[in-house]
């Protein structure tokens, strides 16, 4: 894990420690209505380095972003065509029933 996630972790777990209930709740709020804020950038910023590294010739491989991101191969792959949330929501492929 990288040092700055480490101390993202860190300090949510502080928070959760909090034993005032109340500011404990608020915080909390305060964090998720920020998380909810940059969601979206931060996502792109990720799939922007998909992007790039599947652009580059030769192109990286789907395994070896999967390696260097710390996530799954379908996940790059999805990362790529832009899906986000449950597999629900994604288009389906050409020829694909529903089952």
């Amino acid at each position: 894990m990288t040092e700055e996630a480490q101390r993202v972790i860190d300090a949510m777990n502080a928070l959760e420690a909090m034993t005032d209930p109340l500011k404990r709740a608020r915080a909390i709020g305060e964090v998720m209505a920020d998380q909810a804020k940059r969601g979206k950038q931060w996502r792109e910023m990720r799939r922007q380095v998909v992007l790039d590294l599947r652009a580059q010739k030769p192109a990286v491989s789907y395994r070896k972003i999967a390696e260097a991101l710390g996530i799954g191969l379908a996940t790059v792959q999805d990362i790529e065509r832009g899906y986000t949330g449950s597999g629900r929501n994604r288009p389906r492929a050409k020829g694909e029933q529903d089952g």
